[in-house]
């Protein structure tokens, strides 16, 4: 690391290129990612933050467990310091225990995690106060801009930094937030060696629940599996557990657990769109005639269910920063993404992969019926999960799939993010990743077999023979 009264040599335009993202900051350490940067985005944080916002005062700052983070978030730390603001590390934690933070001391807020990445990735993650997002549009340019002058602003008097463990108080918040009650339930949860195997004891322990742990062991090495449960490989290992010991249900969660995903008491995997869709009816329930937010990948059996139940659903682009934004406008009481990820208005509009779990097993334990016949009624079209495809000219393939279906009977068009086109019968979107060559496909249908007609004549018009 520099001296305190030196600046860091700035990383390369290539470098910066790659490690800012949409959302966040996450690149290789240290080759990428090393802690001179993590001063200048601690430092420059300070700057943007109080441009457009009261003066910060503190910053509070929580790690994951990968070996890079501890030594990251105090570089974080000093440039924050530097600027003449106050630190608060609150040490381990997950991304919404972060989010809980932020809101819970009114503090901008920044997270090193890279999530369900492998372990030689390390990331920051940034919002302002009360869990607000920082991404490319709010925050996050000014932010790389001010890194790649290489400057740190000094203030007369230097910030101070305190530490403070937050994890009881935001486990309290969650349980007073959702509780459980009713029938014991026997639960297997997935930590995949990331934060929930800190958090999930601190939240679900005082519960009545018979709790079996999987890869708790907190390991930035993700010795088991990735802590990636999106990826089907990644629940093996839950679902097997879940058939073994006959349990209730079962919880995965990604790296920094504010993702998860559910098996049912076969072991099969729960789609995000059932639980958004269970989550919204439950939501409405105490909030008639809220908004909930969807994104477009959502299967459209939860706007309909949203608006059964008296709700109104709001379509949104895929991605944190625009499903909280919409939240913003429309005052919405909750949101969900095909991702496992899930926003609620009772904690800053932030995602938590805890608050969705407790849910499922509010919504579980308060009736008699096994969860597979519980969210039977929430899931009522196949779908086609995401599908990726390599593709070097991603428009031009996004044009010739346009053409070939834009003409036919009945079929409408957006583009709100990427392509979208229906019918009644079903409906396709393929999006171009930010940060790959690929093509995403997602495809749903009213059966089985109009979904696969749908998802084989596009993925043809993608792949050609291959």
């Amino acid at each position: 690391m520099s001296s305190p009264d030196a600046s860091p040599e700035p990383p390369s335009a290539e470098t910066l290129d790659r490690i800012f993202k949409a959302y966040d900051i996450r690149g290789t350490v240290p080759d990428q990612l090393d802690e001179d940067l993590a001063r200048l985005v601690g430092n420059a944080f300070v700057q943007v933050v109080a441009e457009s916002d009261d003066e910060p005062g503190t910053v509070v700052v929580g790690h994951d467990m990968r070996p890079s983070s501890p030594d990251l978030a105090e570089a974080f730390a000093q440039g924050v310091t530097e600027a003449g603001v106050d630190v608060t590390l609150i040490g381990l934690a997950s991304t919404d225990e972060l989010y809980f933070a932020s809101g819970h001391l009114g503090c901008p807020g920044a997270m090193f995690t890279a999530s369900h990445n492998p372990a030689r990735y390390n990331g920051i993650k940034l919002c302002r106060a009360h869990a607000a997002p920082v991404g490319t549009d709010t925050g996050l340019s000014e932010i790389r801009d001010l890194v790649a002058n290489g400057k740190l602003a000094t203030a007369d008097e230097a910030g101070s930094v305190s530490r403070r463990d937050l994890l009881e108080d935001y486990a309290e918040y969650l349980r007073e937030l959702v509780p459980v009650q009713g029938r014991r339930l026997r639960v297997v949860v997935d930590a995949g060696n990331g934060m929930a195997g800190h958090t999930a004891p601190a939240v679900l322990d005082p519960l009545d629940l018979e709790v079996e742990p999987l890869y708790f062991e907190l390991d930035g090495t993700f010795p088991n599996h990735e802590a990636n449960p999106i990826e089907p490989e990644n629940l093996r290992d839950l679902q097997a557990a879940v058939r073994e010991s006959s349990a209730d249900i079962g919880l995965a969660f990604d790296g920094d657990a504010d993702r998860c995903f559910v098996v049912d008491e076969r072991g099969e995997v729960v789609s995000p769109s059932v639980l958004t869709a269970l989550i919204a009816v439950r939501e409405l329930g105490k909030h008639p005639g809220s908004a909930v937010i969807h994104n477009l990948i959502t299967s459209k059996a939860v706007p309909e269910i949203v608006e059964e139940h008296g709700g109104w659903p709001v379509r949104s682009r895929v991605g944190h920063s625009y499903i909280k934004g919409t939240m913003a406008e429309t005052d919405a009481v909750f949101g969900g993404e095909h991702s496992g990820h899930y926003y609620f208005r009772d904690f800053w509009r932030a995602d938590s992969g805890m608050i969705a779990a407790l849910h499922t097993l509010a919504a579980l334990a308060e009736q008699d019926k096994p969860l597979s016949e519980l969210l039977a009624e929430y899931s009522r079209y196949a779908a086609s999960g995401e599908i990726n495809s390599t593709v070097d000219d991603q428009d031009a393939v996004i044009e010739e799939v346009e053409s070939e279906f834009a003409d036919e009977p009945d079929v409408t068009v957006d583009h709100l993010d990427g392509l979208t086109v229906g019918t009644d019968d079903w409906w396709f979107n393929l999006r171009a990743s930010n940060t790959e060559p690929l093509l995403r496909l997602n495809v749903e249908g009213e059966d089985a077999v109009t979904m696969a007609d749908i998802r084989d004549r596009v993925l043809f018009l993608i792949r050609g023979d291959k």
